[in-house]
């Protein structure tokens, strides 16, 4: 005898054997043992979540010779026709290739005929949404007056596309995506039904891989037991699947949290070696991540809902704001990774961000934080060759910096341009009544989030080595210890020597600095432009003759 898939060896036949539907399971069972029974009835779900093996056991229930039962016998010739696909009265439809009106007509004029062999004449329609216009209205007239022998049985993978006079008809039970712990269950009993050796932790992929679908997950059972040759290991089934062992991602993680970039790319290059699916390495680490961060809020209660002492101890290591940067970048990052090069470039990039964009928190009111040596600018500035865009950087330090919380990563500092591009030393600067701060602003050649610090505050207060800077609560996120301290550094290279910057919150409307002048020297250029332009003859002409409007544009 040839042998037989698992996906067919092991479809239900009974209601208790369906996987993880139990909500559709009870209405079913309690509509068939009280006689109340509708009929048209609607599955929807996924593919694989059996829609139609559950149709198929509702139609050997209505036909069993035992009588209408929540329980058919298995055993009398009506069950085991419809067992083999051979009950007359049992007329299965592919609606995807039967889309012309005849056909369905054809089909539907033999409704008003009593069954041959059994109580009732059941019509499965698979794939109901594939019927055209005209073959729906056919149908919705069987709908609206259906002979009291005839029971429809409507399945779908997408019930948006069937027209409301087809739904309001119907009964619809819509079957959900089964747990992956139900899969490893079920898959963990047929295992053992066919005597094939199995790994807990490889059954665990395989359920994880299915995506909530029984089917396939039988079909990758199958496939993996002959990749195996007849036994299931995690290695096994992690090669043929093009998955990493848990604890590969657990190792990057790791690296990012120890800021090694050499670390994270020999990771990444070893990982590489076992060709693995990218998007899926991306998705294993978004829901580690989430893991983590679930750990991280629940606390005491932790134990309840997790038991990995890797995902426990990384909950203790990580900050939550790098958990949730993390997880938002692998967010992003996983719809921009086939528009890379090549997938490890893409996933190497993703992780070097990662690494780039790791939270410096700042203090809730004022930042005070010592002066780093000059090295740390010279190596951030080193570093940030293959780190992403300024403006992405400003953008993630804007969005991504809290304003509370100590500082993670001392190190990271941004980068500082040097006070001269022609290369000669300034004149050291003094911190005394005569200090220029908005001239100081532009003799430093700032760049990036540093630079917006310092053009969006002033000087209050000035010491021997101590610098009190005030900003306007709109700019408020501007206080990170990162930013101070690139300020910091910038500042204490003019004044040769170190110098602590403390930044404080004004009153809003209050504060004058370098970017209110910016802005109002803008703005009467703006006014000069425009009185240039209304003022000229041929524009004048223009307006006269032709009714021309003048629109405000830039004075560049």
């Amino acid at each position: 005898m040839s042998y037989q898939v698992l996906a067919r060896k092991w479809r239900p036949q009974t209601f208790r054997q369906v996987v993880g539907q139990a909500h559709v399971l009870r209405a079913l069972v309690n509509a068939l043992e009280t006689d109340r029974l509708h009929h048209a009835y609607l599955f929807t779900g996924t593919r694989g979540v059996g829609k139609t093996s559950l149709a198929r056991v509702f139609a050997k229930s209505l036909n069993c010779e035992t009588g209408v039962t929540s329980e058919p016998c298995g055993v009398c010739s009506s069950c085991q026709e419809v067992d083999e696909g051979r009950f007359v009265d049992l007329i299965e439809v592919d609606a995807a290739s039967r889309t012309k009106v005849d056909e369905t007509r054809e089909l539907l004029d033999n409704v008003q005929y009593a069954a041959t062999r059994g109580r009732y004449k059941v019509y499965l329609i698979d794939e109901v949404h594939m019927f055209s216009t005209h073959s729906f209205n056919a149908l919705l007239k069987a709908l609206e007056e259906p002979p009291p022998h005839v029971k429809f049985l409507l399945a779908t993978t997408d019930p948006k596309k069937l027209p409301v006079t087809i739904l309001s008809r119907c009964l619809q039970f819509n079957l959900k995506r089964v747990p992956v712990a139900d899969l490893v269950e079920h898959l963990t009993m047929i295992t053992a039904q066919e005597s094939v050796d199995a790994e807990p932790s490889a059954i665990a992929q395989l359920a994880q891989a299915a995506d909530g679908s029984v089917r396939d997950a039988l079909s990758l059972l199958d496939q993996a037991i002959a990749y195996g040759g007849g036994a299931l290991t995690e290695t096994d089934v992690g090669n043929m699947l093009g998955t990493i062992a848990g604890g590969e991602l657990v190792k990057i993680v790791e690296a990012l949290h120890a800021n090694s970039g050499v670390d994270l790319l020999r990771i990444i290059r070893k990982l590489a070696e076992t060709a693995p699916d990218f998007q899926y390495v991306l998705g294993e680490l978004q829901s580690l991540l989430r893991r983590i961060a679930v750990a991280q809020a629940l606390d005491n209660g932790v134990e309840e809902f997790e038991q990995s002492a890797d995902v426990l101890r990384l909950a203790t290591m990580l900050s939550r704001e790098d958990v949730q940067l993390f997880y938002q970048i692998a967010l992003v990052g996983q719809r921009d990774l086939s528009l890379a090069p090549d997938p490890l470039a893409g996933f190497e990039m993703l992780m070097l961000r990662m690494l780039a964009f790791q939270i410096d928190s700042g203090n809730s009111r004022a930042a005070t934080v010592p002066v780093s040596s000059a090295t740390k600018a010279t190596t951030s500035a080193a570093s940030a060759t293959n780190a992403p865009s300024a403006n992405d950087k400003e953008s993630i330090a804007e969005a991504a910096i809290p304003d509370e919380g100590p500082a993670l990563n001392e190190e990271r500092t941004p980068p500082v341009r040097a006070a001269h591009d022609d290369g000669k030393q300034a004149a050291s600067i003094r911190l005394d009544d005569e200090l220029d701060w908005h001239s100081l602003v532009d003799r430093m050649q700032l760049d990036g989030m540093v630079r917006e610090l310092a053009r969006n505050a002033n000087v209050t207060k000035l010491g021997s080595k101590v610098l009190e800077l005030v900003v306007e609560p709109q700019h408020e996120n501007l206080r990170a210890d990162r930013l101070v301290r690139g300020l910091q550094q910038a500042l204490s290279k003019q004044a040769n020597m170190n110098v602590q910057i403390k930044v404080v919150v004004a009153d809003s409307g209050s504060v004058d600095t370098v970017a209110k002048r910016m802005s109002e020297q803008e703005r009467q250029r703006q006014q000069e432009a425009e009185a240039i332009i209304a003022d000229d003859p041929t524009v004048q002409t223009l307006q006269a003759e032709f009714g021309a409007t003048i629109e405000s544009v830039s004075p560049r």
